[in-house]
């Protein structure tokens, strides 16, 4: 098991000015860090950012979106339809720079963007075409796929692990790894360590998040935290947890995922705190 931070906690563009905050990670004990890869037009950017990387001796993990609906996978659009798979690739080639193990995200519809209706058969269907072109590019490159399902707040396609599962069959073609994140799980699951339980025996669960009920701290909310990690010892789990804490660094972010107010005395106190709880928590288990 490996041990990340989400740098969406400080910016959605890793540049200069955080190499402190990358070396206080590091020596923290963090194996790696997860990359917001939302500006893809820059490849140079990040092969840049891996030399500093490989320099401070942190690993990483990407997190990507679509950027909006003229390049939405569930588009009726098919213009729009391939300018997400063109973005997609632009992910994956800026990711394989990077040196990215996982791309992990809402990859497969814009945030905040409804129909008012549950996901019809068009959209997963579109959806599942676009990601049949993107995912043998991630798998030659060596990349993990990490698709997330968020809260119906944020998102309509893919809600539920169970959603997700029946989406990984649909896609076919060696199914597509699935993300479990302990805030989404928090809100859309009856049962989120049952749901935890059946995504891993369905062999999709390929990245984990560990984040607060309220997005803050890890351990000082009722997010089902502890008993994920317990649990995911118990099945074997040997991937990353990487928290993801969100505060108002990332205007847009923070509108998207209705973030108004400071949930943390500050970001110190975010991984400091809850990288000491995820290696309690794992070696108690």
């Amino acid at each position: 098991m490996k041990v990340g931070m989400n740098m969406l906690l400080w910016t959605g563009h890793v540049t200069q000015e955080h190499v402190p905050t990358l070396q206080a990670l590091k020596a923290t004990g963090f194996d790696g860090v997860e990359i917001p890869l939302f500006d893809v037009t820059d490849p140079g950017h990040y092969r840049w950012l891996a030399g500093v990387l490989d320099d401070i001796g942190l690993e990483r993990t990407v997190v990507a979106l679509i950027p909006d609906e003229a390049h939405s996978p569930v588009s009726p659009d098919a213009a729009a339809r391939a300018a997400g798979v063109d973005h997609l690739r632009r992910v994956i080639d800026c990711t394989a720079i990077l040196g990215g193990q996982v791309i992990a995200g809402p990859w497969f519809q814009p945030l905040g963007v409804f129909t008012g209706e549950r996901p019809s058969e068009a959209e997963l269907d579109h959806c599942a075409a676009v990601h049949r072109q993107v995912l043998p590019l991630m798998r030659a490159a060596g990349i993990v796929p990490a698709l997330e399902p968020l809260n119906r707040f944020e998102a309509h396609l893919l809600n539920t692990c169970e959603q997700a599962v029946a989406y990984a069959a649909r896609v076919g073609e060696g199914g597509i790894g699935v993300l479990y994140d302990t805030f989404h799980a928090h809100i859309e699951e009856k049962d989120p360590i049952a749901a935890l339980q059946t995504l891993h025996a369905s062999g999709n669960l390929s990245h984990v998040h560990i984040s607060e009920n309220d997005r803050g701290t890890p351990g000082r909310g009722h997010a089902k935290i502890r008993e994920s990690i317990a649990v995911l010892k118990t099945l074997g789990y040997d991937g990353w947890m990487t928290i993801e804490a969100f505060g108002r660094g990332v205007p847009e972010l923070a509108a998207a995922t209705r973030v108004w107010r400071d949930f943390f005395a500050s970001p110190e106190e975010v991984y400091s705190e809850g990288h000491a709880l995820i290696r309690s928590c794992w070696d108690a288990g």
